[in-house]
């Protein structure tokens, strides 16, 4: 189950809406074995593309950087889809490298609702999971 404060929550919808039409995407840091997420790091999308996303190699190369000093871990990492439903694709599914990560997804096809779903992905297999919106001191994940 992914835990997640409203803050967090609201942060991963603002990004996507602000990105729309194309596709959003980051992570939310925290503290490394924790499993809380903490920390949310917009990123640019290389492709500036409705229908994929790319982290920025250097972008990367700092945030991964950043966490490193600061002792933390991607615990979320998170993206949007414009046109299609919030589960992941082949392409999504193919580049799911981190597996302690919750993978979130925000769908932003429809105007004044939104599609928020977390999954796990290890080894081309796909679980998705419940997200539960907690108190900020709730949101450890334990």
């Amino acid at each position: 189950m992914l835990k997640l404060s409203q803050q967090v929550y609201d942060a991963l919808v603002a990004h996507a809406r602000r990105d729309h039409p194309d596709e959003a995407c980051g992570l939310v840091t925290g503290p490394a074995g924790s499993d809380a997420a903490v920390r949310v790091v917009p990123m640019a999308n290389a492709e500036r593309s409705p229908t994929f996303y790319r982290f920025d190699a250097a972008e990367q190369l700092k945030v991964w950087r950043e966490m490193d000093d600061r002792d933390e871990e991607p615990v979320v990492i998170y993206h949007s889809h414009t046109a299609t439903e919030a589960y992941p694709s082949r392409t999504d599914i193919s580049y799911a490298s981190e597996p302690h990560a919750h993978y979130v997804l925000v769908s932003t096809r429809e105007p004044e609702s939104v599609e928020f779903r977390s999954y796990r992905i290890l080894e081309g297999v796909v679980t998705e999971e419940p997200v539960q919106i907690v108190d900020p001191a709730e949101s450890s994940g334990t």
